[in-house]
């Protein structure tokens, strides 16, 4: 699916972020949305989403699980859409040998594969943010939408989960921090400072020393994105845009 926004000014809890903000993003592209804290990423990624009518998957900054419930019950629940309550409930209580069979591949290229019944509370960060990898990757949704999805893993373990996320899905829209990685991956780079895109080109055309000028004065920055993502509501559609 394709996604516009058209002079569009986007924001959160009363503040404009994004100003007179046009943007096209076509089916099959992958994006990587750059810039400094605050720029705007979250914002602009919540805005997309908010499109997408249940076409796009989204893994959020905070990852947004249940820590109570195991890594099975979170990944699972990607797909209680399409479960009638009895079935779901009854997985709840006890999951079953299908359910279990059809999720291990896919935990098994995240390394889960021996966390199914851990309770996701007891996780490392990189092991939670891989469960919401997980679960995004499980809804098999046509679009994947993510808010710095590899930011709590190493090196090595992050481009093991880019690849998994690329091999999945031909059109992404992700949020990142990594500029060598974002390269890696993409195709697009569009980057934000100052309220609006200052930058939008294809990914073999730039190095990483092109986009150093995204980051001027980063530690200076008075609103970091882990409060934009704070301060905004999770659900999208409450997502101010004035």
């Amino acid at each position: 699916m394709d996604f516009r926004l058209k002079d569009r000014t986007l924001g959160y809890a009363g503040k404009a972020v994004l100003e007179n903000l046009s943007l096209h993003i076509e089916t099959g592209q992958k994006v990587s949305l750059l810039g400094r804290s605050g720029a705007g990423k979250s914002t602009l990624l919540k805005a997309l989403y908010a499109q997408s009518q249940n076409r796009a998957a989204l893994i959020p900054q905070d990852t947004a699980l249940v820590q109570t419930l195991s890594v099975f019950h979170n990944v699972y629940m990607a797909r209680l859409h399409i479960h009638p309550t009895w079935y779901t409930l009854r997985n709840l209580i006890w999951p079953a040998r299908a359910e279990i069979q059809a999720m291990t591949p896919l935990l098994q290229r995240l390394g889960l594969e021996h966390k199914l019944r851990t309770a996701v509370g007891e996780l490392s960060g990189g092991q939670r943010q891989r469960v919401a990898v997980g679960r995004a990757l499980y809804q098999d949704r046509e679009v994947l939408l993510g808010d710095e999805p590899v930011s709590a893993v190493d090196e090595r373990q992050a481009r093991d989960v880019l690849a998994l996320i690329c091999e999945r899905h031909d059109t992404l829209i992700l949020a990142m921090h990594d500029v060598e990685l974002a390269l890696a991956f993409s195709d697009r780079i569009i980057g934000l400072a100052d309220g609006r895109i200052v930058l939008d080109e294809a990914a073999a055309n730039l190095r990483s020393a092109d986009l150093k000028f995204l980051y001027q004065g980063e530690h200076a920055a008075s609103q970091s994105e882990a409060a934009d993502a704070q301060a905004s509501p999770p659900d999208p559609i409450a997502l101010e845009s004035y």
